[in-house]
């Protein structure tokens, strides 16, 4: 995030029960409300909204269900949910129901490593480590990630983004095995006049493997005026 706060001024929303945010049941509907509760306390109106995964799929809902307080809209290796989806990748189902048989530490170890492309696991595997410590860093039990991962897989999303107006910047790793790559065409698809930005054999993570790029691309996006 240094990068774009160098540009913008950045409002950082922990997800419910994941950092300092207060508990309560996890969706999507309800995360899209958390987020209006902090625009609406800093006496924000319209925003940029940017959500990668989970947070791309509560963006995407705010900017349908709001989109007086949506500007421009990124949305990061995310999905626009059931009915009308690619499905998870199975080799990320698999690795979802064998982590509740880990030991914690052992289980955010494979997901990680699931979550970058094989290319970054060869060549920069000291990245495993550096998004371990910070993931460390964040008050979140085991079963606050499967509420997570629950809200994620249950989000229906319909054909809604059709009226999605917010112009739309839509960004993914083709070698993502969290969400399946092709989503993102789906999106762009849907979404009047988006924009797709694509990250050639890089993964889920592909804003930790290339944050540069994925700063450059965003950046260009939000600062374009046409």
């Amino acid at each position: 995030m240094g990068y774009l706060r160098r540009r913008f001024r950045l409002v950082l929303i922990d997800n419910r029960n994941i950092g300092r945010s207060a508990a309560g049941s996890v969706s999507v509907s309800a995360m899209v409300g958390d987020v209006l509760a902090v625009l609406d306390d800093l006496g924000i109106g319209a925003v940029h909204v940017l959500g990668a995964s989970l947070g791309g799929m509560i963006a995407q809902d705010l900017a349908v269900r709001h989109p007086e307080r949506v500007d421009k809209l990124v949305l990061a290796c995310t999905t626009p949910g059931w009915p009308f989806a690619y499905p998870m990748p199975q080799v990320t189902v698999r690795l979802i129901v064998a982590s509740w048989r880990l030991p914690a530490d052992v289980a955010v170890r494979h997901h990680v490593e699931n979550a970058l492309s094989a290319v970054t696991l060869k060549e920069r595997p000291e990245l495993i480590e550096q998004i371990l410590a910070r993931q460390r860093s964040a008050t979140a039990g085991q079963a606050n990630w499967r509420e997570q991962v629950a809200a994620g897989a249950s989000y229906v999303g319909g054909l809604r983004q059709r009226g999605i107006r917010a112009r739309t910047l839509i960004l993914h790793g083709e070698a993502d095995r969290v969400v399946d790559p092709r989503n993102a065409r789906l999106l762009a698809a849907r979404i009047p006049h988006a924009r797709l930005v694509t990250f050639p054999k890089l993964g889920h993570l592909f804003f930790w493997e290339d944050p540069a790029g994925f700063a450059g691309a965003v950046t260009s996006f939000l600062l374009d005026v046409d």
